[in-house]
Formats: structure tokens, sequence, C-alpha cells
């Protein structure tokens, strides 16, 4: 093992870059948290704070994002896999329990389809396994040459907008100010970027039904970013998973109602943890 630091803010070479990540608490198998665009691996504070005692949290910046600063490379959801897979071997994490947010559920459910003997469970939040329609991809690419022409401002003031709900843009003001830094902390170039790696994404709807691991499934009532119908789409599609509808949130419902959401992501834990006691009392019972 490359490093037992744990702690806060740490940073490891991977993949020719740096990528900044926290690992806290302690658990047999991991948690992995991957965020959405653009944001950064402080969206999953609630949930760190709320589980620390009882499992090991690793959330990370995203190649770009956060204090994984990369202002060279292009961005995509292959490389962003790729680097989570390079990021695992290095903290020699056999296997992880995977949990991602709108682009980190696209990060999660590349990895599964790609590395599915190194996933115990997935949680998808927020996401979706379709590719972009050629009309959306139309509009991202439309949206990197307005922000070329008029900067990023309004493309972010826009998205800001989009991911939460009417509520929360009324009454959870410090919330939206807080996740408004985070937005305007990117460059250019990522916000860019990352536009790209979203619309040149693949699609992972046709392989749902090899998902063999247990699978919980978030998803915010009024997201208009990734509409519920896709999250049922995915519970539909994957044996066994769970799907849990949060209301009164959009597209970011671990920070709009995190005391529902982390109930069920506990929940979920807990039946995942009883799982792995008995087989590994069985295989005990078995030798």
């Amino acid at each position: 093992m490359e490093t037992e630091t744990k702690g806060y803010d740490l940073t490891i070479p991977v993949n020719d870059f740096h990528l900044s990540y926290d690992d806290i608490g302690e658990g047999s198998i991991p948690v992995i948290f991957l965020h959405g665009f653009p944001f950064d691996k402080s969206m999953w504070e609630g949930q760190l704070d709320f589980l620390k005692d009882s499992y090991r949290l690793i959330p990370c910046d995203i190649r770009g994002f956060g204090k994984s600063t990369d202002e060279e490379s292009s961005l995509s959801i292959d490389l962003f896999a790729d680097d989570l897979m390079y990021f695992m071997d290095k903290l020699s994490i056999e296997k992880a329990i995977i949990c991602g947010l709108s682009m980190g559920g696209f990060i999660a459910l590349n990895a599964v389809k790609r590395f599915p003997n190194r996933f115990e469970a997935l949680i998808l939040c927020d996401t979706q396994c379709i590719a972009d329609t050629a009309e959306v991809k139309e509009k991202r690419y439309k949206t990197i040459d307005e922000i070329e022409i008029e900067g990023v401002t309004n493309f972010n003031e826009g998205f800001i907008k989009s991911v939460f709900h009417k509520d929360s843009i009324t009454n959870k003001k410090e919330l939206v100010e807080q996740l408004r830094s985070v937005v305007f902390s990117n460059s250019e170039h990522i916000i860019k970027q990352g536009l790209v790696a979203l619309a040149e994404r693949s699609e992972t709807c046709s392989t749902l039904n090899e998902i063999t691991i247990p699978t919980l499934i978030l998803c915010g009532r009024e997201d208009v970013v990734t509409p519920l119908a896709q999250s049922e789409f995915m519970n539909a599609n994957i044996k066994g998973s769970v799907l849990h509808v949060i209301d009164n949130a959009g597209h970011v419902s671990n920070l709009e109602q995190p005391h529902e959401f982390n109930k069920h992501l506990l929940d979920f834990l807990t039946v995942l943890s009883d799982l792995n006691y008995e087989k590994i009392n069985g295989d005990q019972r078995m030798v």
C-alpha cells in the first residue's frame, strides 16, 4: 500500500495528475463518492459527517475540478473512470462501494460496466444512463461557443438555478451561495471541457441488466436536469435495485434534503454490512 494517510484534502499522483481526496472513518469496504458537474468533493460533507463514525468514506475531486487541477487534458467520462481505477489501485482498494451524483453517476456506471469485479455495490444519485441526444449535444456545443464569447457567468448562474428545487432557491440561500462559490471556482477551460465530456459520453442503458451488485437509486422528485423518469428506467432495468424519491428536492438531493438522503444511504449500507457479515460467517462455517 502506498499510503496509510487519513484525513482531508489529501493528494496522490494518479494517471499523470494529482488527485485530491478525503479519506476518513473506518470500514472494511470503502465508499467512494464522485461529485457532479461542475462541483467538487465538498458537496458530500453532509454525508461524511453523518456516516464517518461507521464507514470508511473517500470523496474525490474528479480530474480538473476542485483541487484535482488539470488544465491540459481533454476530459471524458472514460478518462474519469480510468482515473478512478488507478486511484483505487494506488490505495490498494480491491473493491469499493461507488456513489455518484449526476456526472459522478455517469462515471460510476461507466466504471461498473468496464470493471464490474471492482465494485461491491452501486449508489446512483440524480443521474441517468442515456447519452446526449443529437439535440442536447448540439446545445452543449452552442453553450461552449457562447462561453468563449461571453465568459462563464451566464452559464454558471443559469446552471445553479436549474439544479435546485424552487423552494431551495427561496429558503436555502446560504446553501445556494455555497454551491455558487464552488461552481465559480472552476476555470473557463474546465467548464468547457466538462461540457465536452458530458456531450461525448456513451450510453450505459444497454448493459444495466448486467449489473448484479446491490444498487440504490436516489432522485429528487423535481430534478429537471436528470428527471425522475430516468431513475425509474434504471430501477426497472437493474435487477433488485431500490429507488427512493426525495420530495422537495431537485438535482442536488443530497444537499437539499440531507436528512432523508442520509437515512436512505445508511439503510442501504446497513443492509450491505449485514449481507457481508452473513457471507463471511457462512464461508467460515463451510471451512
